[in-house]
């Protein structure tokens, strides 16, 4: 069985950053995983680890706002299509990897979650092609500093999870920077410093954050907003410090647990020991 993970979510919200942690994780734990980039605007400096799959090899933003002078959003909207269009180019290069775990790193334009066609189809081919795949959608820590933008951002995971029907964890990223740190000689918490309680609040949304608005004219949409959330309770956060293995086990269990990692697994038989094994012993 072969395992997909997306890392979607908005710009800056540190999906590179997860991705290479992932891989560092994976290859402590002795397991096989690999890097897939699926921006077509990734810089080749930007990877620790070197994409297996990359689709720059494909196709790149570069070229096609070259070719066709289009804008850095409408050329990346080209470069999807143009991957759609060649899926058998992506079903080869993944024909090669059996019983490994995939870490697909996606760009950071939301649009391509929340309304486009774009990944739907993807992960309609990665389970064709017998791929378990689940999500994850990052959003930062700062966006609690702001509770109208963290709603903008909890919608919008809303709309990506209807929108990609595949298993999903949602996480809050960089939480080292609301919470206290010893090690740190600023002290941590530089988008302010967050108590248990108050964190918990956006963790799991409390639409009572909303109330009560500052302007009277937009009243009825936020009570509209908080009426969509508490009848459709489907967002709630993870959070991630990747100061913290802890915190990293924590988020990786949960993806694991969420695609069923293993279970089709059958157990290996140990192999039988001779001399040769004790002599790190002696």
């Amino acid at each position: 069985m072969r395992y997909a993970v997306l890392v979607t979510g908005p710009a800056g919200a540190g999906k590179s950053t997860f991705s290479r942690s992932f891989m560092t994780h994976l290859n402590m734990s002795k397991r096989t995983g690999h890097l897939v980039n699926l921006d077509p605007a990734a810089s080749s400096a930007s990877f620790e680890y070197e994409p297996v799959i990359d689709i720059k090899d494909l196709i790149s933003v570069e070229d096609v706002m070259n070719e066709y002078n289009y804008g850095p959003n409408g050329g990346l909207v080209y470069c999807f299509e143009y991957l759609l269009e060649n899926m058998d180019w992506l079903e080869e290069e993944l024909g090669g990897y059996d019983d490994d775990y995939l870490i697909i790193d996606c760009p950071g334009q939301i649009e391509l979650y929340t309304h486009h066609p774009f990944l739907p189809t993807l992960v309609q081919n990665l389970q064709r092609m017998g791929i378990r795949t689940c999500a994850v959608y990052l959003i930062e820590s700062q966006f609690m500093e702001d509770k109208y933008k963290f709603f903008s951002g909890v919608l919008s995971a809303m709309s990506a999870m209807v929108n990609l029907e595949i298993p999903w964890i949602n996480i809050m990223s960089k939480m080292d920077l609301v919470t206290s740190n010893a090690e740190d000689p600023s002290g941590g918490a530089r988008n302010g410093l967050r108590g248990r309680r108050n964190i918990a609040r956006y963790l799991d949304p409390d639409p009572l954050l909303l109330s009560p608005a500052p302007n009277p004219r937009f009243h009825a949409l936020n009570q509209a907003i908080v009426h969509l959330i508490e009848d459709h309770p489907l967002v709630s956060f993870l959070p991630l410090d990747l100061t913290s293995p802890d915190s990293l086990e924590t988020v990786i269990s949960h993806i694991d647990y969420t695609m069923q990692y293993g279970e089709d697994e059958e157990p290996k038989e140990p192999h039988d020991l001779d001399e040769g094994d004790f002599q790190d012993l002696e």
